[in-house]
Parts: structure tokens; sequence; C-alpha cells
């Protein structure tokens, strides 16, 4: 086997953008709400059967060739899940402040919607505006009872103001736990890791072309709620969700540029060659996405091509392999201990 090249997977969503996305990956997009491409999926959208699902160049589906050989894609012989990659990674390039949602965990996705996966997701800033910011956890406990009204009433300015800020740098990491309210400013474009479902609880649809009725994962408010914490988050804990382990220049060497909080869900690392050096990288199964310069990924007996705004998939069988040349690389891959890992929410 060897890593496949992944075509362009612009989705059409509920808020505008995706000049960049278009920028990076060489390609001319139909509208100007094409905010977000998904890479290497193997789960469509939320009430849909395909949207949203990776093709490969010869146009298969990339989750028909991982159920067709599990073992080889992913390392594990499976079952009845046998397409699941145990990650979901977009390109998501805001034009607009992206609504206030939430995502539940694992717990609520297993009793209410019939999937061990929760969405645990994490932020790698690619580019971002002066001045815009992330918006995430609430700064002080907030009574459900309120928090139940300022919804109803699409109170935007009240949901911001009670929410942590974090001004936006190119290279920085956020982790965002299941359960967390967040927003994104327009202006921002991120490689977003997380775990592979497409489930959001909105807050505030007002500023989407969504409604209210598709705004609660068709369980109704009074159940959806639930799934969204009320509780603040301390100091510490905002800290420990952003690193800037990103934020300097890649060097010829693998590092992470996620929290370690992170690690249990999914991993992002960063590869780059340059300086006559070759980086090593483990074998596994991975998203990839070339961000910056060319070379090539070179593995046992064979190597393919590199440049920038690439997308691949890297089966588990291809084993180690190696960045040559000046490409910059985002390396995306499941959980530390996936899949056994699932059935358990260890952040925070």
């Amino acid at each position: 086997m060897k890593p496949l090249f992944l075509p362009p997977n612009p989705v059409q969503h509920f808020y505008r953008g995706g000049d960049r996305i278009a920028a990076l990956r060489g390609i001319t997009l139909a509208t100007d709400r094409q905010p977000e491409e998904w890479l290497g999926s193997t789960v469509p959208r939320f009430g849909d059967s395909a949207v949203g699902l990776a093709v490969t160049a010869d146009g298969t589906l990339l989750r028909d060739l991982v159920a067709a050989d599990p073992e080889s894609w992913v390392g594990l012989s499976r079952g009845s899940e046998a397409s699941d990659v145990g990650i979901l990674v977009k390109l998501l390039d805001a034009r607009q402040r992206l609504p206030v949602h939430v995502h539940p965990d694992r717990a609520f996705a297993s009793d209410h919607l019939n999937c061990p996966y929760g969405k645990t997701e994490a932020w790698f800033v690619l580019d971002a505006e002066p001045g815009s910011a992330f918006y995430v956890g609430w700064k002080d406990d907030v009574d459900p009872g309120e928090l139940d009204s300022r919804r109803e009433s699409q109170d935007s300015d009240w949901m911001l103001a009670h929410l942590n800020r974090i001004e936006a740098r190119k290279g920085m990491g956020i982790l965002v736990p299941s359960g967390t309210p967040h927003a994104i400013d327009g202006g921002i474009f991120v490689a977003e890791v997380q775990e592979p479902t497409d489930y959001s609880i909105l807050l505030e649809w007002s500023i989407t072309t969504s409604t209210r009725e598709e705004s609660h994962l068709d369980l109704g408010f009074e159940r959806a709620m639930s799934a969204v914490s009320t509780s603040a988050l301390s100091d510490a804990e905002l800290t420990n969700l952003v690193t800037s382990a990103g934020t300097s220049a890649a060097e010829p060497r693998v590092r992470s540029v996620l929290p370690e909080a992170a690690d249990p869900y999914f991993r992002l690392h960063q590869a780059a060659g340059g300086g006559g050096s070759t980086t090593e990288v483990e074998g596994g199964f991975a998203v990839i996405l070339v961000t910056d310069g060319n070379g090539t990924l070179a593995f046992e007996g064979d190597a393919v091509q590199l440049n920038r705004g690439d997308a691949l998939v890297v089966p588990h069988a291809v084993g180690p392999w190696r960045v040559e040349g000046t490409a910059s690389v985002l390396i995306a891959r499941p959980g530390r201990g996936w899949p056994a890992t699932l059935g358990s929410d260890g952040v925070r």
C-alpha cells in the first residue's frame, strides 16, 4: 500500500468563508459559503448520508476502502464499524463569526445518539487577522435558567460577554473539550481535528442560515441542554487548553502542536524537512496536510511527491515514513491508545 492523495472536498455550510481554503488547495469554490473542507473523512454530515465523505483520486470513498481492509488501513480487525479511523480532520476558514455552540461528550452521545464518540475538538491556527479571537468556556458559573432565556432571545452580546476571549495567533493550538461553549471570530483559518462526528448544539443560530429547529440534534432543547456545561473554566483549566508550541518556525523534527490533554482523543503533529535533513515519522494511520514548501514523503521502497496544499491519507501498512525537502506538514492521528480509550472522557 502507499499514501493516497485526497481531492478537494469543500462543504457548504451555514456561515461564510472558504477563500483561504481555495488558495491553499488550488481550487475555485462554487459559493462563498464553503468555509470547511473535510479531510480523510469516513463519516458524513449530521442528518446526511454523503456530504463530507472523503473521496480518493479514482472516485472511491475512503470509507469503503477502510471498511474493506481495516487491518491495512488502521492496524485493526474490526466488526460493524470497520470504516472507523478514530478521527475527523477539517480545514475551517471563517469569514464571519461562528455562532456560540457546544458539542456533546461520549456519555451523552452513547445515551442519546447511539454513538461511542462525542465531539471533543482542537484548532491549530494557520492564519488569523489581527484582533480576531476564540471564545472558549464560561468566565463564571452560568445559571441554566438564564442561559435558556438568553438562548431563546438570541442574546449574542450576553453569551460572548460571559465567555473567555483568547486572541488568535498563527501557530497556536487550542483544545475544546466536549460540553464547552465556544465560538470563533471571522478572520481565523484553522486546521481542526476532532472526534469523528458532526454533533453540534447551537446556542446561537440567528447569525447563520440555520434555524432553531436545526440547532438541537433533533432531540429538543430540554434534552440537548444537558450536554452543555454551565460551569466556569478556572484560569488553570483555560491555560491547559492552549499551547504556543507551533508558533515558532517548523524545524526538521516532529513536534506536537496541541495541548497534552488532547492525546486521548486525537493527536496533531508538525513535521518539516529542510536544510538537507530528513525527518523520521512513526507509522500508523494519518491524515496529512502540506502547509508549506515541497519535497517527498518517502517510505520503504517508494516515495510520493509533496507540494504545498496537498492532502493525503497514510495507511497503517505503509509503516514508518520520512519527510524530505522543504515541505512542512501537519500529521493528524487518532488518540493515543485508540480504540481502547473509547468510552471515556478524560479532558478537564
